[in-house]
């Protein structure tokens, strides 16, 4: 009961802000509840940098436990069944476009001098669903604040250059509605977005494109459940390192005589059974337990099999529509609570030191993306 009440007071400014959120993007609906979520989150932690500790446990409780209650919500949205209408290709074209992102994005960090972290969440935001992704991601890898708060800001800043770049070129290229539809959610970032381009271009092209935007959101899973993998193998190797060093250390003589090297091994044997450290010095040859031993990620993240269970629940016909609109509304709040959460932390001096290059990793990573989809829909329509 304590820790319920100790959640409250974070938890309430975190639900103010996106009440406050809400309304702003529907004014403006290219702008997210999500994205204007963590614009106030980074405006109060700079303007009120020492808020009090109080609320402390209801933010960091938006930012983890909420932020993976959002992305379970999401899954409700996806419909197996009416994106394979498009045909099964547009899951490969989904699914390569995501590699792309991603891939390129790493690809381009070493040359660019961008940190692999940052342009992990950038590849994931613009290959998969935006600040969803990039916030799924986030929360696997344990990126830092002010990467996540530059990903999102990017996704938010390309993805709305998308709205006006795809309906002009379909129009100067002449592509049909459902050719432009299928290029807009297979490039474009977030659904908000998509959603967007294909009201511009007409209905035929919004519901190609909402679905094949879907097909996107449909890989977040794999891919967290990759990174979750990638994280736990470099955690296992870690700790195997860790143990052959501290055997050969073990092993390895110390200076002086054998009676000093017996007498170190004496003293090191009676601090191990006594539960003491040993004394400075001597040299033992038990192996100390990893840090991250303690509490590993899972292969797959709890929250990734329960936007597959909500996406199977939503394909099989099993959520009725009031538990669908119910799911969107808590996915919304959910992220952007938790959005609002993560800005919180995130200092101005650190956005300015980023520099231009992730933009200009960001913009070559569209264009790779916006390729790849304009070929894949050429090619499937």
């Amino acid at each position: 009961m304590n820790r319920f009440v100790s959640l409250l007071p974070g938890l309430a400014v975190a639900a103010v802000a996106t009440a406050v959120a809400w309304p702003i993007s529907m004014l403006a609906p290219v702008l997210s509840p999500l994205l204007v979520a963590i614009v106030l989150g980074i405006l109060l932690g700079n303007l009120v940098p020492n808020l009090s500790e109080a609320f402390m446990p209801g933010l960091n409780f938006a930012a983890k436990p909420l932020l993976r209650l959002g992305i379970v919500a999401l899954g409700a949205q996806v419909v197996l069944g009416d994106i394979l209408e498009l045909g099964w290709l547009v899951l490969v074209l989904a699914s390569v476009i995501v590699a792309a992102g991603i891939l390129s994005a790493l690809a381009l960090a070493k040359p660019l001098k961008v940190d692999r972290p940052l342009a992990v969440l950038i590849g994931s935001g613009f290959g998969i669903c935006g600040a969803a992704a990039v916030a799924g991601v986030e929360s696997t890898l344990k990126s830092k604040k002010e990467d996540v708060a530059a990903a999102i800001g990017l996704v938010v800043l390309f993805g709305t250059l998308m709205i006006a770049i795809v309906p002009g070129l379909s129009t100067a290229l002449g592509l049909s509605p459902e050719t432009a539809g299928m290029w807009g959610g297979a490039a474009t970032h977030e659904v908000a977005q998509v959603v967007a381009i294909g009201g511009i271009i007409g209905p035929a092209a919004l519901e190609v494109a909402v679905l094949v935007k879907l097909a996107r959101v449909i890989m977040l899973a794999p891919t967290v459940a990759v990174f979750s993998y990638a994280v736990r193998r470099s955690e296992d190797t870690a700790m195997a390192n860790s143990t052959v060093t501290e055997a050969a250390a073990g092993t390895k003589p110390a200076a002086g005589t054998a009676a000093t090297s017996a007498r170190a091994g004496s003293a090191a044997g009676s601090a191990a059974a006594s539960g003491s450290e040993p004394a400075a010095g001597s040299v033992s040859s038990t192996t100390k337990q990893a840090p991250a031993q303690g509490k590993r990620p899972p292969i797959v993240p709890l929250f990734v099999v329960g936007f597959l269970i909500m996406a199977a629940l939503r394909t099989f016909g099993l959520l009725p529509e009031f538990a669908v609109t119910g799911l969107s509304w808590i996915q919304t709040v959910c992220l952007a609570m938790a959005m609002f959460a993560l800005g919180r932390g995130v200092q101005w001096r650190s956005l300015k030191n980023l520099g231009a290059r992730p933009i200009v990793l960001a913009a070559l990573v569209t264009i790779i993306v916006a390729l790849i989809a304009l070929g894949g829909a050429l090619l499937l329509t």
